[in-house]
């Protein structure tokens, strides 16, 4: 394992359509939270050098700075490679001058920044509070302070949104030049607030509009797809997550993380009281390499340059056609073959799920 992700579940606000683990901050709870994440980590770790660390939430960045402190000193205790890439998610108000230089100070070298629109009517919607000239003051900031790796999160579907709202949206996204753009699509969940209250998807037919304007202009404006929902300027792709999409193991540890640890698949629990009390583990699946060669399909071909054949030979010793049958979407062209990659035609990606229930 080379990579780590640590969840931090605190929110100083709830945004109306999040699915992941969290809950409002609440300070009493945070110093027990990490000391339960001291012995998880104890628990787990084996002392492999670590070349991602990812910290993401929740809302890492709504620690007070004693508990960052505390968190960074645990961090510590892990073996962090000379190169190691080391992304920290924040949310746009909580950004400042002393969050930055400390988290300078400990190695801290991608920041991924929660902004997800720009639109005064989407951010209402999405019960977030930032406006463009908040994102304008604190990317200035962080470039001031060094940070040349920065991703920011966009979202667009929205009920009521336009194509040309989308478009000025991501317009003003790119006014700043992040280095790199994760994008989502909005997915109504049923155990969100958005969920609860009934919203409805924008149509299909729409949503793909917006997937290819998106594609298209990015392109246009030097940043690389290099995965369905990922875009990057050169050298500024995400190791870390590219791990997760090359299907190998990593650590997660906290609130709701998953991980993939010695063949093993798990999940830990959302209930922080069983986690303060060390009942870490909510649920685990030993894979078999049947189990592993259907992730390296699913995920793989996430990724553009899609899976390398001789890859997939390394791990598994066996051809991937003799595996599965991809006669029929090589025929028709759904999938490509090209030198010892097989990748997902760009023009199928919007239904790349369709072309894999073929698969598997």
């Amino acid at each position: 394992m080379e990579s780590v992700y640590i969840h931090i579940p605190f929110c100083k606000s709830i945004c109306s359509y999040c699915d992941f683990c969290k809950m409002l901050y609440h300070g009493p709870w945070v110093i027990p939270y990490l000391n339960a994440l001291v012995e998880e980590i104890k628990d787990k770790y084996d002392g492999e050098e670590i070349k991602t660390m990812y910290i993401g939430g929740g809302t890492p960045s709504s620690l007070e700075m004693k508990d960052l402190k505390y968190l960074f000193e645990i961090i510590n205790h892990f073996n962090l490679a000379p190169d190691l890439e080391f992304t920290f998610e924040c949310n746009l108000n909580d950004i400042n001058e002393e969050l930055l230089e400390f988290l300078k100070e400990n190695r801290v070298n991608r920041l991924s920044i929660g902004v997800e629109s720009l639109n005064p009517k989407k951010l209402a919607f999405m019960e977030r509070n930032h406006t463009f000239e908040d994102y304008e003051s604190k990317m200035k900031l962080m470039r001031k302070m060094g940070f040349d790796n920065i991703n920011v999160d966009f979202m667009y579907g929205i009920p009521k949104e336009s194509i040309k709202d989308m478009k000025k949206d991501l317009d003003k996204i790119l006014k700043l030049n992040p280095d790199h753009i994760s994008t989502y699509s909005l997915i109504v969940e049923d155990n969100t607030k958005v969920g609860i209250s009934g919203v409805l998807p924008i149509p299909e037919e729409l949503d793909a509009s917006m997937y290819e304007y998106i594609c298209e202009k990015l392109e246009l404006k030097n940043y690389e797809h290099y995965e369905v929902s990922n875009f990057a300027l050169k050298g500024k792709k995400s190791k870390h997550n590219l791990n997760y999409w090359d299907n190998n193991e990593y650590y997660g540890f906290g609130l709701g993380a998953s991980g993939y640890i010695h063949g093993v698949r798990y999940e830990n629990t959302r209930s922080l009281t069983n986690y303060l009390k060390g009942e870490f583990l909510l649920k685990e699946e030993v894979l078999s390499k049947e189990d592993k060669m259907y992730n390296e399909l699913m995920l793989g071909f996430r990724k553009m340059e899609g899976i390398s054949l001789k890859e997939f030979f390394r791990k598994y010793e066996v051809n991937m056609q003799e595996v599965f049958d991809l006669k029929e979407v090589l025929e028709e062209e759904e999938l490509i073959v090209d030198g010892e990659y097989i990748y997902v035609n760009p023009e199928y990606i919007y239904v790349m799920n369709e072309i894999l229930i073929k698969i598997l």
